[in-house]
C-alpha cells in the first residue's frame, strides 16, 4: 500500500516488524489486522474521508518472492546494500459525491500499481536506528474501470526506523510523489464538460504532485498482538498543479490506528 498512499493512510510499515538479522523471523506468518484512518481525499483536498477495515494478511519471506509489509514482490537483485524488486501495491479511491470540489466529476477509483523499486541501505542512523532510501517507479491502473491505465508515478523516500526498549518500534519517512501528465490529470484535471462557475476547465501538467512526511509507532502487546499508530502530512506547496481548481488546501494530515494479530507462523526461519 505504498505508491499512492495519500488515498489510504497505509498501515503496513507500522504493523509489520522491522527486519532484524537473517534467520530471526519466521518464513511465513498468517494473521489479520483492523484499523481506522482519517485522511485527505487526495493531496490538496479541503475535505477528509474516513476508512475502517478488517483484513487478513500473509507475510512470506522467501529468497526471491516476498509478500511483506509493503507489497507483493519479486526480487531481481539482493545484496547487503541494494535490493531491486518488482512489486504490486494499491490504494483506495474517493467518491466524488463526498468531495465538494469534485462533485459531478468521475470518482477516483481504487488504484493498483506495478513496477520496480530500488532499496538502498544507508546503514546506522541516530540512536542506533537504521536508514534507507527507496526509489519506486510504477504504472497506475484503476481496478474500478477495467484496470484502465491512469499514469506513472515515481516516489523517492528516505526512511528511518528504530527498535526501542519494551517492544516499541518507531519509523519516520520523508519523500515526494512525481507523476506524469496522465496521472496528474486523473487527480487534478477538469474537462470542459465538468467545468462550473468556480471550477473552470483545467489541463493538468506532469511534475511534483505532493511532498510527504510520515511517522509510525508500534508495540507488541503480546507475542501475537500488536498495536500500531500512524500519521502523515502531505503538502502541495510548489506542486506542478497547485493552480488546479481541485486544489483547495496546501497542507493536510492523515492519522490512524489499529491492531494486528498473528494466528500462525512457520517454525522455519527466513534465510534473509
Amino acid at each position: 500500500l505504498a505508491l499512492l498512499p495519500w488515498l489510504l493512510a497505509a498501515p503496513p510499515a507500522a504493523w509489520a516488524q522491522q527486519e532484524p538479522a537473517p534467520g530471526a523471523l519466521p518464513q511465513w506468518e498468517i494473521g489479520a489486522l483492523g484499523f481506522g484512518a482519517a485522511q485527505q481525499a487526495y493531496p490538496g483536498a479541503s475535505q477528509r474521508v474516513s476508512r475502517g477495515l478488517v483484513l487478513p494478511y500473509l507475510i512470506y519471506r522467501g529468497k526471491f518472492f516476498r509478500a511483506d509489509r509493503e507489497s507483493l514482490s519479486l526480487r531481481a537483485l539482493n545484496t547487503p546494500q541494494f535490493e531491486l524488486d518488482v512489486g504490486f501495491a494499491g490504494a483506495f479511491g474517493a467518491h466524488s459525491d463526498n468531495v465538494d470540489a469534485r462533485r459531478g466529476m468521475p470518482d477516483l477509483g481504487t488504484l493498483v500499481e506495478f513496477g520496480p523499486r530500488l532499496k538502498w541501505q544507508l546503514g546506522q542512523g541516530p540512536a542506533d536506528g537504521r536508514m534507507r532510501a527507496e526509489f519506486a517507479l510504477r504504472g497506475v491502473f484503476d481496478s474500478d474501470d477495467r484496470l484502465s491505465h491512469k499514469g506513472i508515478s515515481f516516489e523517492p523516500r528516505l526512511i528511518y526506523e528504530r527498535r526501542a526498549n519494551a517492544g516499541w518500534r518507531y519509523g519516520t519517512s520523508v519523500g515526494a510523489i512525481v507523476g506524469n501528465r496522465r496521472l496528474a490529470d486523473t487527480l487534478y484535471g477538469v474537462a470542459p464538460a465538468f467545468a462550473l462557475p468556480g471550477r473552470p476547465a483545467y489541463t493538468a501538467e506532469s511534475g511534483l504532485i505532493a511532498w510527504r512526511l510520515g511517522a509510525n509507532v508500534s508495540r507488541d502487546l503480546t507475542p501475537n498482538l500488536r498495536l500500531f499508530v500512524f500519521g502523515r502530512i502531505d503538502s502541495v506547496a510548489g506542486a506542478a498543479n497547485r493552480a488546479s481548481p481541485l486544489v483547495q488546501k496546501t497542507t493536510g494530515t492523515s492519522v490512524g490506528a489499529g491492531l494486528s494479530y498473528t494466528f500462525a507462523r512457520s517454525a522455519a526461519r527466513a534465510s534473509e
